[in-house]
């Protein structure tokens, strides 16, 4: 499922492509499962001679901020993704197509597979959401940060981070294991399974201990390390490839391929459980 990180580069590749530019054209799937009953001509009406302003991001939301409302909100689910075109590169169809969701060039067809929404700005660019598994949502809203599902979410967790004391006293109301707390997008928005895993290796914290018996020492280091992992991951453009080679990400599924138990490249031994619902990664000797 993407996370924070993949979906600000979703972003930041709706931006290039559709701010300030005007769409001229805008092609609605006759899907009411991903646009929870709403007719595709109404979704073209909301669209069509809209100019957007901007493409804003809480969490793994995005929406498009129009010079009118309502604006489009859009969850990309389990494997759904934007796809982007561009007039001013040119491919090997005449368009250049990235599938940003997963951080790998998409075959030349255009639109995309699946294509849910698909909109044609003014200048000629382009931009496509594809959802195979039909597991995403696009909705309408007349003000997306004030209204479901974006109003119950919590604090954005690379924009808007509690100061360290607020962040600890939010840790210590909740008993949940700590792994489950941060999966909670109603505490932490944007953060998912491989971050979780992730900050918990690196602050030293094991995914099953209560949030609320983190001193406030552990409380800074987890916070320092959700920026971090989440800033360095962006700063990447969620190009894994591009992650530290020592972090737990790499090696967190190893034993899946049917060879010796997993390690970090530190050898720490990688421990399989399943904590808050979710299969988790994590190494007994460096988490306490």
């Amino acid at each position: 499922m993407p996370e924070l990180p993949e979906v600000e580069a979703a972003r930041r590749a709706a931006q290039r492509i559709a701010a300030g530019r005007r769409i001229v054209e805008a092609h609605v799937a006759d899907d009411p499962i991903v646009f929870e009953g709403v007719t595709p001509a109404r979704f073209r009406r909301a669209l069509v001679g809209r100019r957007v302003r901007a493409v804003r991001r809480h969490g793994k939301h995005l929406w498009l901020e129009l010079d009118r409302r309502p604006w489009p909100c859009l969850h990309f689910g389990m494997t759904g993704g934007i796809h982007v075109s561009s007039p001013h590169r040119v491919g090997p169809t005449g368009r250049a197509v990235r599938l940003v969701s997963d951080g790998r060039v998409s075959r030349p067809d255009w639109p995309p597979r699946f294509t849910k929404l698909h909109l044609r700005f003014a200048d000629g660019g382009e931009l496509a959401l594809a959802d195979g598994r039909r597991l995403g949502r696009i909705r309408l809203r007349q003000d997306p940060p004030a209204e479901p599902p974006i109003s119950a979410l919590g604090f954005d967790a690379w924009r808007a981070l509690p100061t360290p004391a607020r962040f600890h006293a939010m840790l210590r109301e909740r008993n949940a294991p700590i792994k489950a707390v941060l999966l909670d997008q109603s505490f932490a928005a944007g953060i998912g399974n491989w971050i979780a895993d992730e900050v918990l290796y690196q602050a030293g914290i094991a995914p099953k201990r209560r949030a609320s018996t983190l001193s406030l020492a552990e409380a800074r280091r987890l916070r320092s390390k959700i920026r971090a992992v989440i800033g360095r991951a962006v700063g990447a453009g969620s190009d894994s490839d591009r992650f530290p080679r020592w972090w737990l990400f790499h090696r967190r599924w190893g034993h899946r391929r049917g060879g010796p138990p997993a390690t970090t490249v530190r050898g720490e031994h990688i421990r399989h459980e399943t904590v808050g619902g979710r299969t988790t990664a994590w190494v007994p000797s460096a988490q306490r």
